[in-house]
């Protein structure tokens, strides 16, 4: 545990540079950083992350070497900007334990624009809550982990341990971009990932499928109905098929630990769906955009064999006519996360929590992903998502609560400086 004198200079130098800290916040959530569209965020962070002296990596993600990885997720768009950026930062001798501190800039769509308060891409401060799209999905975190590695600095003293500050991509469609980073050899003894978890730790979440479903219908002019196939008709009984895998699912949470007192955590969400081309035509075909999640040790391809059985038991009802709707993933191909408790990484974390918020830190189960399962399952990193507490993230008026940033900044600082050991600056 660190000296109380030391914990003091810490503390003290985030509260010095916080306004520092907004602006630059400001800055990145002011970047629309939307799938395919990260490089300028990431730009920006590589000028971050090269001011501090750390040493820079920055590379475009290779779908043909990713998709050799079993925890891959399939691509359906261009990576051609998709790019992840590595600083790291070096001890002068050997001693401390390594770290990664973990980030995505990637962000979901704003949907329509006149249903936000202000445009998404302003970063307004009201009431103690600073507004925009992806400024708590994860942008504050995100730069929490780089001003409370200065002010470790600030307060006068060096980690011991070597630091990798990983800003990826895909994190809210494949989880590629961490796996990327993973696979080109970055590692250490723990991850701390500052997503928006309301000041908490996650101690598990479910793992997630991304997939199409296409049927196909018969056309015909609508004073002929009767002899076509209503391909979008037929959709939505496929979407009430797929409801009741969700159902035995979800009654099934009991024999999962950590799940088993959520009313649902299986949540089965139509994300998307379009078909027809023409209004006085019986539709030739109807698309599903679905987003499934499973439970950790639930594997993925034993899922996608229950989807695919579902699907194909579908085609019995009459709206389908015997026609099997076609299903390809598209995205996601995740197996859910347990953090096991008793590791000192977790220990240590709790140790900066209750000096920086005065309470103990508190654990939860999330219904959402997290990158966190790349490096657990794939490396066997205790991995720590933890971060500040946000409203409204993927919805209108997104915002993360400043206070909070300041005070979860204060703990990832002190975790730095406990976990990886500190010596004076020379």
């Amino acid at each position: 545990m660190l000296e109380p004198n030391i914990r003091r200079q810490i503390l003290d130098a985030v509260d010095t540079a916080f306004e520092k800290q907004l602006a630059f916040t400001a800055e990145l959530v002011a970047v629309p950083s939307l799938r395919g569209q990260e490089r300028s965020a990431q730009d920006l962070m590589y000028s971050a992350m090269e001011e501090r002296g750390l040493a820079m990596d920055r590379w475009t993600l290779d779908v043909d070497e990713l998709s050799s990885h079993p925890g891959f997720g399939p691509v359906t768009v261009s990576y051609a900007e998709a790019d992840n950026v590595v600083g790291t930062y070096e001890p002068a001798g050997p001693g401390g334990r390594s770290l990664i501190l973990n980030g995505h800039v990637d962000v979901v769509p704003t949907g329509p624009l006149e249903n936000w308060s202000r445009s998404p891409w302003d970063p307004a401060v009201v009431d103690g809550w600073m507004h925009g799209r992806g400024a708590g999905d994860m942008k504050a975190g995100h730069a929490a982990a780089l001003f409370a590695f200065d002010a470790v600095r600030a307060a006068g003293f060096d980690p011991a341990g070597r630091i990798h500050f990983q800003s990826v991509v895909e994190e809210e469609s494949t989880g590629n971009g961490s796996l990327s980073a993973l696979m080109r050899g970055y590692t250490a003894d723990a991850v701390l990932i500052p997503e928006p978890e309301e000041n908490m730790l996650v101690r598990a979440n479910v793992g997630v499928i991304w997939f199409t479903v296409r049927v196909a219908g018969q056309p015909t002019h609508p004073r002929e109905m009767a002899k076509g196939f209503n391909a979008v008709d037929a959709a939505y009984a496929v979407i009430a098929e797929l409801r009741e895998l969700e159902e035995r699912w979800n009654a099934e949470r009991g024999r999962h630990e950590y799940f088993s007192d959520l009313d649902h955590p299986i949540n089965f969400n139509v994300g998307g769906i379009a078909g027809g081309d023409w209004p006085s035509s019986v539709p030739a075909w109807c698309e599903l955009q679905m987003r499934v999640s499973i439970y950790p040790g639930q594997g993925v391809d034993e899922a996608w064999a229950e989807i695919e059985e579902t699907l194909r038991s579908a085609a019995r009802r009459p709206e389908l006519a015997g026609t099997v709707p076609a299903a390809q993933r598209t995205g996601f191909n995740a197996e859910g996360y347990v953090l096991e408790p008793g590791s000192d990484a977790e220990r240590t974390l709790a140790e900066a929590h209750q000096t920086a918020f005065g309470t103990d830190l508190e654990s939860f189960t999330t219904p959402g992903y997290l990158d966190a399962r790349v490096f657990t399952l794939y490396a066997g990193i205790p991995s720590l998502v933890y971060g500040p507490r946000s409203e409204d993230i993927h919805g209108f008026d997104e915002r993360v609560h400043l206070e909070s940033v300041r005070r979860v900044t204060k703990s990832i600082a002190l975790f730095i400086a406990d976990w990886c050991g500190v010596s004076p600056r020379a």
